[in-house]
């Protein structure tokens, strides 16, 4: 595990393209031309809800996880709460990343929300699993309704500073922007900061070097509500998370091979 982050380190455009995929988060609603799709298509395999709840809770600190609300997949419905928490803080697994209006099936993304992010932030996720869980929406389809929702003003920034931990040993998505339909699995726990309507200049942000903000690639240049300055984990405290999640890693491999990390350039 520690050679994947090394790896990652050593590939820092890989990095930063893989963290990309984690700083957006939305939802959809409003049909668009679209090729048709059946349901069948689309529809994703329920985890084993063990699995589910451990994999989701991972992504928050250890200290978070016991207060937390843990939202499931139904993928007949959509989310639904599992666990009740008493903190604020939310967690999942996205199975859906708008932004590539592209409906895999083997994206699994642990993702939290403190107080804030949980009101304005999770809604869209809600709202897209819905709708891809309906079978009625292409993934194009849904894409355009997410777009449409932010310009009306559906969907609302965060209204204050917050935090969105992703600290998971292992996830399952994107290597690169919306358009590069290419998935992986991967190890790399960082933090993500909400920055609405923010770009890395403002920041002197540096993809290569700590924190940075990644490039608006769907909404255009500071018009992305749902933006985060991301921040990587340190070495030591990701080989320690990695570490510690390594029984749960053994079960999420047990469970589909595609969850053991590969190194960069394999």
């Amino acid at each position: 595990m520690n050679n994947s982050i090394t790896s990652l380190k050593k590939c820092p455009k890989a990095f930063s393209l893989l963290l990309v995929l984690s700083l957006f988060f939305l939802s959809l609603i409003s049909p668009v031309s679209g090729f048709c799709q059946k349901p069948a298509d689309t529809k994703l395999e329920k985890m084993p809800v063990d699995l589910e709840r451990d994999y989701a809770l991972s992504a928050l600190p250890p200290h978070l996880r016991k207060g937390a609300t843990v939202y499931l997949l139904d993928p007949e419905k959509g989310y639904y709460v599992a666990q009740k928490g008493t903190n604020g803080f939310i967690c999942f697994i996205t199975r859906t990343e708008w932004q590539w209006a592209d409906f895999r099936k083997d994206l699994t993304m642990p993702i939290s929300f403190d107080p804030a992010g949980a009101k304005a932030i999770f809604p869209v996720y809600q709202a897209v699993a819905q709708m891809r869980a309906s079978g009625k929406y292409t993934a194009l389809q849904v894409k355009d309704i997410v777009i449409d929702r932010i310009k009306k003003g559906i969907y609302k920034a965060p209204a204050r500073p917050g935090v969105s931990y992703m600290l998971a040993p292992v996830m399952r998505g994107y290597d690169g922007n919306p358009g590069n339909n290419h998935i992986m699995s991967m190890s790399m726990p960082h933090y993500m900061f909400y920055a609405p309507y923010m770009n890395n200049a403002d920041i002197g942000g540096d993809m290569n070097n700590g924190p940075f903000i990644p490039d608006d690639t769907v909404m255009g240049e500071k018009k992305e509500p749902y933006n985060y300055i991301i921040l990587p984990a340190g070495e030591k405290e990701a080989a320690q998370l990695i570490k510690d999640g390594s029984d749960l890693l053994k079960r999420l491999i047990a469970y589909k091979s595609y969850y053991k990390v590969m190194p960069m350039g394999s």
